[in-house]
């Protein structure tokens, strides 16, 4: 278990990449879930999942059960403790990126254009007005 944040709620560096946060969310909400099923809910290959549950596994996020159901091998997949702590913390963090960068918007006062000033109205960079003004109406509708 290493780079875990210190402050639980701090964004988890494993589960910034999607699919892990997928895999974790996937088994949030489930016990002991078959292989199979989160390959298939998350849209991985066996071996692309497999690569992303040994990353998870190695972090203590989720545990892993193998067996057979008759003479086929079976793997389980189950969310541990600090699996679901990690996932609540991550969750959190990012809600407060979310709150916080919205207060930011809501604060500020400048817009561009401004209010008052249309889209059509707005300055022209003096290449663009130079462009502009080369051109006439046979080279828009040759462009056609």
């Amino acid at each position: 278990m290493t780079d875990t944040p210190e402050d639980p709620t701090q964004v988890d560096p494993a589960l910034v990449d999607p699919t892990r946060l997928s895999i974790v969310s996937v088994l949030s909400s489930a016990q002991w879930a078959e292989f199979a099923f989160v390959r298939d809910t998350v849209g991985l290959s066996d071996s692309a999942l497999s690569k992303q549950v040994s990353k998870l596994e190695d972090r203590g996020y989720v545990e892993v059960k193998r067996g057979h159901v008759g003479n086929r091998p079976r793997t389980w997949l189950n969310l541990s403790d600090a699996g679901r702590r990690a996932l609540e913390g991550h969750l959190i963090a990012l809600q407060n990126i979310v709150s916080a960068s919205r207060r930011a918007g809501e604060q500020h006062t400048g817009a561009f254009p401004p209010p008052e000033q249309s889209r059509d109205s707005a300055p022209v960079s003096p290449v663009l007005a130079g462009r502009r003004a080369q051109r006439t109406v046979g080279d828009r509708v040759r462009r056609r």
